[in-house]
């Protein structure tokens, strides 16, 4: 089955909405709703769990916002941080806590969920409480790492490290396909772009398109890494500029952490989308994805 996926993908993916991959993504994720609307489907909810209350609030804001736009909702929350640029930084609230809290959301909104991993011991461990795995950019191509994540049968999102060309990822494709699991997507966040910036190059979402559903990191794309006060900084007001080019391209899915007060999240709040802000924007986006089909 890997193997055939695989092929398909090879030789007939267009950029075009493609119904045959669309069956992929939602036969792998029975509880994605919404899934005959056409709409690409939405990954969002906080950089890291903070406490039970901040995300079951996120999260119901945002069922109501999808369901009522009819646009397939998968919560994103890390149940843990650890890349951070500084030691003293937000790390999380405790694993087993915050996974706990994650299968709450699911549980009470009956929606997929899904949060990074670091570890190859944390495959396993969240893989007990979530829907979907989440390889981070800087960590894509530790072989031991997709492969574990792999071989526990969960959806894999591998996301795009900043400093690899599109083509590449077809490896981290293959080794998800080879450890006997077909359900690989792949999440573009931005390429390097200088040592403090980061650039989104849409001529890449075709091209990752053939191999695996592809998703547009709409936040992470507008970070600005490495500032020298070690807090990463960001440009929020852009977030609609990429959404809408994603979207125009017909991107499979898009990523957005949102926050009901950026300013005093404790992780990525300087490229997060206010939680007020979401509906609108996706009113707007579902718009331009019917006029592209």
């Amino acid at each position: 089955m890997p193997f055939l996926i695989f092929d398909y993908l090879m030789s007939e993916r267009t950029t075009k909405f493609d119904e045959k991959l669309y069956a992929m993504i939602v036969n792998a994720l029975p509880n994605l709703k919404h899934t005959s609307s056409g709409n690409f489907f939405l990954m969002s909810g906080p950089c890291a769990i903070e406490g039970e209350d901040m995300a079951l609030r996120i999260a119901e804001s945002i069922v109501k916002t999808t369901d009522r736009l009819e646009i397939p909702y998968i919560f994103k929350g890390s149940f843990k941080k650890a890349n951070r640029s500084r030691v003293d930084s937000f790390t999380g609230i405790g694993d087993e806590k915050a996974l706990k809290i994650l299968q709450k959301v699911a549980n009470t909104f009956d929606i997929p969920v899904v949060t990074d991993i670091h570890e190859i011991s944390d495959a396993k461990k969240a893989a007990e409480f979530v829907d979907v795995l989440q390889i981070p950019a800087f960590l894509v191509r530790q072989t031991d790492l997709v492969v574990a994540a792999a071989e526990t049968g969960k959806v894999i999102n591998l996301k795009k490290g900043q400093f690899m060309s599109p083509e590449s990822m077809t490896f981290a494709v293959q080794k998800v396909h080879d450890s006997g699991n077909p359900n690989a997507w792949i999440t573009d966040r931005g390429t390097f772009f200088g040592y403090q910036d980061l650039v989104v190059d849409f001529r890449g979402i075709p091209v990752m398109r053939r191999f695996a559903p592809t998703v547009l990191d709409v936040t992470h794309s507008l970070q600005q890494p490495n500032q020298t006060h070690g807090v990463t900084g960001g440009r929020p007001e852009l977030i609609e500029t990429i959404a809408r080019a994603g979207v125009a391209n017909n991107i499979d899915g898009l990523f957005i952490e949102t926050h009901f007060d950026p300013s005093q999240a404790k992780s990525d709040g300087a490229n997060m989308l206010p939680l007020n802000q979401l509906e609108s924007l996706m009113e707007r986006l579902v718009k331009i994805r019917k006029a592209s089909n």
